[in-house]
């Protein structure tokens, strides 16, 4: 698969105007995987380049999810087609500190599990900074760090990821350009969104090792992967924006060979995909008009019906006139379609004209399947929906994907443990074995520490507490348990934030409850965000599945709609079906949420959003709402919004 192309007529004069806006060289890929694999072959051609001429190689490497499917291909690499790492030596960025390498959260764990323990490299040819250090060896380890990369020649290709404070490495804001390798403080952000890997926020370690902007830039070749619209706006602070050190990132502008490599979630806030016209002459498609439309009615706070000719030609977009005549025709046809996707009928409208609605009035019921990631996304994502498609009649079907079970709180398990424990102590059955097994669970619960990971037991007991909350939610939703299907994917049972590959297994699961139910419409969590989360690794699951049905004959009634996490919307330009929520509504939809309580207060992996799921459900949908009143629309309490997926 090729790089994206751009909406932006190609040519001289328009790269150079791109140019204008990047100061680095941006590749945009439509798959993250794709571009992995085209990285790894870069890095492999110097590899064995370096080989025919009996030279090693010195590699910087990364953590984190960014680099995952890079490492793989490598691995892959080495495996089905001999690749050697003998004449490699591997520097990498940054560990935390204090942190034991054989602790789950350890750099050191992650590049064995991931890269070292699956190739030729020689033990000795790998480094990574030492978490386990006293204080006062810190300065002196450092300096060897250094010695050690110079003395090897220097660091030929390094691989970067983006943070979003636009850390590179672990260089928060405020680095300075000559920084080297060294112990740094981390920031809160930063801090935040590492909590998805340790037991608790206070298990975050404050500090780590890292090295130095200059360091990083006496790389003579740097490649920076990004992935996901969580990463769009550092991206752009960092490529369009002044070198600063608020955004140390900035600093790869001076480099001589540095290139970033973005999916197009992560490029969508780069001015030649936000706002392409700003750049050039464009390929007006209907999609491209609708989002410069309402941008244009967002930036100068006027309802589409309101633009003028004038607002047009002063805010870049002339062109249009040009081409359309004048704004009122424009106008029109923009508000048509946006008023097209609001429908408080998501399964279809039975007996109405279908001609401008966004689902099909028959058939009358539609089996419906609400594919839910983990074991609330269904109420905390789509709820409203989700209560509107049963009260209308329709055979809908959950399907919670995963088990959640990491995403609950040792205090909720042991509650359970003890309730049970008690209940058995006060029952007339001989509980002795049981009562020592819970003791067990018990005393294990209470004496955790960052090494050790849950039993499958405990799994057990975890997975049950959400199971038993996501039945409850969608038995409030007035669907039956026969409508209820847990599957517990296999790709998710490793007991750790850090997940297996899919594997048939997987999308075997999924296939086979599509072909039982022969669904009219499915709904899937969207998100484009972590290439690795479980929203992502669900829906590419979902679309194996189907692609492995497209033989079938009854697959071409089965629409695909995708809706969004709690974190995000879809922008109003990519919605096609928006349905309306009243108050009332919006409420039993809060009551469907409350149900997952193991969720509520304060989740295991909150995110970067430390408010409850339904306040963020409740401010997204809201906002939806807002955004369609202020571009001219009714005014509705909430909406829920969707996007319609050409499988």
């Amino acid at each position: 698969m090729n790089p994206v192309a751009t909406e932006i007529y190609p040519g001289k004069h328009i790269n150079f105007l791109i140019k204008n806006y990047e100061k680095i060289q941006v590749s945009i890929w439509e798959s993250n995987v794709e571009c992995s694999k085209h990285i790894a072959r870069l890095i492999a051609d110097v590899i064995r380049y370096k080989q025919g001429q009996g030279k090693n190689i010195v590699l910087g490497l990364a953590t984190g999810s960014s680099p995952i499917d890079l490492y793989r291909e490598l691995v892959r690499m080495h495996q089905e087609e001999g690749l050697s790492f003998k004449n490699v030596y591997t520097f990498n960025l940054d560990e935390y500190f204090p942190m034991e390498p054989t602790a789950q959260q350890s750099y050191v764990r992650f590049m064995h599990d991931f890269l070292f323990d699956h190739v030729d490299i020689p033990a000795d040819h790998i480094h990574i900074p030492d978490g386990t250090l006293t204080m006062t060896e810190v300065a002196d380890y450092c300096a060897t760090y250094e010695s050690k990369i110079k003395a090897l020649g220097g660091v030929d290709i390094q691989i970067l990821g983006i943070g979003r404070t636009g850390h590179v490495g672990f260089n928060e804001p405020g680095s300075w350009s000559d920084s080297k390798t060294r112990l740094v403080r981390l920031d809160n952000l930063t801090m935040r969104d590492a909590r998805k890997d340790f037991l608790r926020a206070e298990d975050v370690p404050y500090r780590a090792i890292t090295m130095g902007i200059e360091t990083i830039m006496n790389a003579r070749t740097i490649y920076l992967l990004a992935w996901g619209h969580h990463k769009a706006e550092i991206v752009k602070k960092a490529v369009e924006g002044e070198i600063t050190s608020s955004i140390p990132c900035s600093y790869l502008q001076k480099h001589d060979d540095v290139q970033f490599f973005v999916d197009s979630a992560a490029s969508e806030q780069l001015t030649r995909v936000k706002t392409p016209w700003l750049v050039g002459m464009c390929h007006w498609t209907d999609d491209l008009i609708s989002k410069a439309v309402i941008w244009l009615s967002e930036k100068i706070k006027v309802p589409i019906l309101k633009l003028t000719d004038e607002d047009y030609n002063e805010h870049g977009l002339g062109e249009l006139i040009l081409q359309f005549s004048n704004a009122y025709d424009i106008n029109i046809r923009i508000f048509n379609r946006l008023q097209h996707t609001i429908t408080g009928w998501p399964g279809g409208k039975y007996g109405a004209d279908d001609t401008t609605r966004p689902e099909r009035a028959e058939p009358k019921q539609k089996r419906v399947i609400l594919f839910s990631p983990h074991p609330d996304d269904d109420v905390i994502s789509m709820g409203g929906t989700f209560l509107r498609l049963v009260d209308q009649g329709h055979d809908v079907h959950v399907a919670y994907q995963t088990s959640g079970n990491i995403a609950v709180h040792d205090h909720d398990a042991l509650r359970f443990v003890e309730f049970y424990k008690e209940f058995s102590d006060h029952s007339e059955i001989n509980q002795n074995k049981a009562d020592e097994a819970l003791d067990d669970l018990s005393n294990y619960l209470t004496s955790k520490t960052l090494k050790d990971s849950d039993s499958v037991d405990i799994l057990k007991i975890k997975g049950l507490i959400r199971r038993g909350e996501a039945r409850a939610g969608a038995r409030y939703c007035g669907i039956d348990d026969e409508h209820i299907h847990f599957l517990d994917l296999p790709f998710y049972e490793t007991g750790k934030t850090r997940k297996n590959p899919i594997t048939q297994q997987d999308i075997d699961i999924v296939k086979q409850l599509i072909q039982e139910v022969r669904p009219h419409q499915i709904y899937a969590a969207g998100d484009l965000a972590d290439p690795h989360g479980t929203h992502r690794v669900c829906l590419d699951v979902i679309l194996a599945a189907l692609n492995q049905l497209a033989e079938e004959p009854w697959i071409n009634e089965c629409w695909l709609w995708l809706y969004r996490g709690a974190w995000h919307e879809w922008d109003i330009n990519e919605i096609q079906m928006c349905v309306p929520l009243s108050p009332g509504e919006l409420a039993r939809k809060r009551k469907a949420v409350f149900m997952h309580q193991s969720q509520k207060d304060r989740p295991p992996f909150p995110g970067e959003d430390d408010r409850e799921f339904w306040q963020r459900a409740e401010e997204r949908n809201r906002d939806t709402a807002q955004k369609y009143r202020s571009l001219g629309f009714a005014e509705y309490e909430a909406m829920e919004a969707f996007r319609r997926f050409d499988y």
